[in-house]
């Protein structure tokens, strides 16, 4: 995985000069206009930037080979990572809340609202673009940092775009209301984002099963090469980070060798690792008389 892990860590750099480029922009525009909608906007960019810093020393850390205080290894890093972000854009959504209740108390009316509309919508494409490259990546890797920080992106593009139409009705229709109330509507937005973030991490950390499709193929795996074995049974899996866990037990004739029946595992080994990127396997091997009823059938 030593490719994997390097286009990880260095997508996990560049968002952060990214972040902070997005956040200079998107107070820029604000500054020009005064709106709170987009002062909001602005916020939870700073969520990105501190989102970006935490997730290149998660991915880092999580790099790192298994030592003995860590035998499994350090995976579950990025999960920690997720979890801090989604707090952070909870934060941010609190932080806008306050600033909308300011603004319907003593609306205010929008200055430049053509140049700065332009500037944001200039952020938005930015981000637009590296959302579908963190994701497609993260998908690709199962990197859990990068899978949030790019769901993290597409909710602040969604948000950038509400923005920027809501704007365009408030000046057009000359209601300065408008703007506090959609920074309002942000808000929700946000930290619904920020609740599902923490929601998918924390079920990371709490040894999620890999996907069905997944298990169904290990099992078709099992099936397949455990020619000379006469079951399988307990057959459990647990996802860290990128790296899936696969454990069962093997049941075969008692009388048969140790050699043999190791020959049958590494067989089952190398194809499990064949098939799913990053598998880690572990095989008990039992006589005849452990088999179960609701094992699988080998042979």
């Amino acid at each position: 995985m030593p490719q994997a892990n390097t286009s990880i860590r260095r997508l996990a750099f560049w968002s952060i000069p990214l972040a902070f480029a997005v956040m200079g922009v998107k107070f820029v525009a604000w500054h020009l206009t005064g709106s709170i909608a987009l002062y909001s906007d602005a916020l939870e960019s700073i969520v990105n930037v501190i989102a970006a810093l935490a997730a290149f020393v998660a991915i880092g850390y999580a790099q790192k080979p298994a030592d003995i205080g860590h035998p499994y290894g350090h995976h579950k890093a990025e999960y920690f990572s997720a979890v801090l972000e989604g707090v952070l854009i909870v934060v941010a959504a609190l932080l806008i809340v306050h600033e909308a209740v300011g603004g319907l108390m003593a609306p205010k009316r929008i200055e430049a609202a053509g140049l700065g509309l332009a500037v944001n919508a200039s952020a938005a494409v930015i981000n637009g673009i590296w959302a579908f490259v963190l994701l497609r990546v993260g998908r690709r890797y199962r990197s859990p940092a990068l899978l949030a920080d790019g769901h993290h992106i597409v909710s602040d593009v969604v948000t950038s775009v509400g923005v920027i139409a809501g704007l365009g009705l408030a000046v057009a229709f000359d209601q300065p209301r408008l703007d506090p109330l959609l920074a309002l509507i942000v808000a929700c937005n946000v930290l619904w984002q920020g609740w599902k973030v923490i929601a998918s991490s924390l079920d990371g950390l709490m040894d999620r099963a890999v996907d069905p499709v997944d298990e169904q193929r290990i099992q078709d795996i099992i099936k397949a090469e455990a020619d000379g074995a006469i079951e399988a049974h307990d057959i459990r899996t647990r996802l860290a980070g990128r790296v899936s866990f696969v454990e069962f037990h093997l049941v075969v004739d008692g009388g048969m060798t140790v050699e043999h029946s190791h020959e049958i595992c590494d067989r089952l080994e190398t194809a499990l690792k064949q098939a799913v990127e990053g598998v880690q396997v572990i095989i008990h091997v039992e006589p005849a008389h452990k088999a179960k009823d609701e094992g699988v059938v080998l042979g």
